[in-house]
């Protein structure tokens, strides 16, 4: 009886452990990667809410830099800040009710005037307009209009078939449009794909242009936003399995 050994070998468990997966410190990271993720991916589209107007357009009068049913973004800004070579959105009770889309080609003070071998001038400078659909003259009409001030002449990139200043040159203002009447400045067309407009180089002649607005950054931080919250959110289920493959490989080796 005395010599009955009582040393029992207790039961392997194998390592199934039911807390989180990875280390704390991957466990901790992974929180702060969704966090971050989620302040820069809902921030960013608030910023875009804030600053940009969604509009989609109707008619050809913008080809080729904007075709009809395009998906463009436009940013709220105030017509002050509006310059030469900017595609405005604009509303004037003279030209309908609807919100049209045009491009800026002179200011008030401006005299602007066509054609000059085919390209419009403004103050005396013939003005390159790479956006114009190849071989297309600036204008099919002449006219010359001296911009008061506070207003714009604005036309469209297809100018045989666009309702602008021009269809407008008997109206009392001349076919210009008050400043006060422009709500966004187009950036970008987002559907198709298209991206940023180009910079209206040509107009760099007269003064500056308009600085680019925020979307890249916008799309940056929605973008990176995205990454870290799935990055983050999937640390822990490739721990586990990554966990998993250790052990088995651990219990094989035995």
């Amino acid at each position: 009886m005395g010599g009955e050994s009582a040393t029992r070998t207790a039961p392997h468990r194998g390592g199934t452990s039911k807390g989180p997966a990875g280390g704390r410190t991957g466990q901790r990271l992974s929180g702060l990667a969704v966090a971050l993720g989620l302040v820069l991916f809902l921030g960013g589209f608030g910023w875009a809410a804030l600053t940009y107007l969604p509009y989609t357009v109707p008619t050809p009068s913008m080809t080729p830099t904007i075709d009809a049913g395009d998906r463009v973004l436009a940013q709220r800004v105030d017509g002050s800040e509006v310059r030469r070579g900017d595609v405005v959105v604009f509303k004037d009770a003279t030209w309908g009710d609807a919100p049209l889309i045009k491009r800026v080609v002179a200011v008030g003070g401006d005299r602007v005037s066509c054609c000059q071998s085919g390209r419009l001038t403004v103050n005396g400078k013939a003005i390159e307009e790479p956006y114009l659909a190849g071989g297309q003259p600036a204008e099919d009409m002449n006219f010359t209009v001296n911009v008061p001030e506070g207003r714009l002449f604005l036309l469209g990139d297809e100018r045989q078939g666009s309702l602008d200043s021009t269809a407008h040159l008997t109206d009392a203002a001349s076919g210009t449009v008050a400043r006060g009447d422009v709500s966004a400045r187009v950036d970008a067309v987002v559907f198709p794909l298209d991206g940023m407009l180009a910079r209206p180089t040509g107009f760099e002649v007269l003064g500056g242009l308009s600085s680019p607005g925020p979307l890249r950054t916008i799309g940056f931080m929605i973008v990176a936003g995205a990454v870290l919250v799935l990055g983050g959110g999937a640390y822990g289920p490739v721990a586990k399995i990554l966990g998993s493959r250790k052990r088995t490989g651990s219990a094989g080796a035995r």
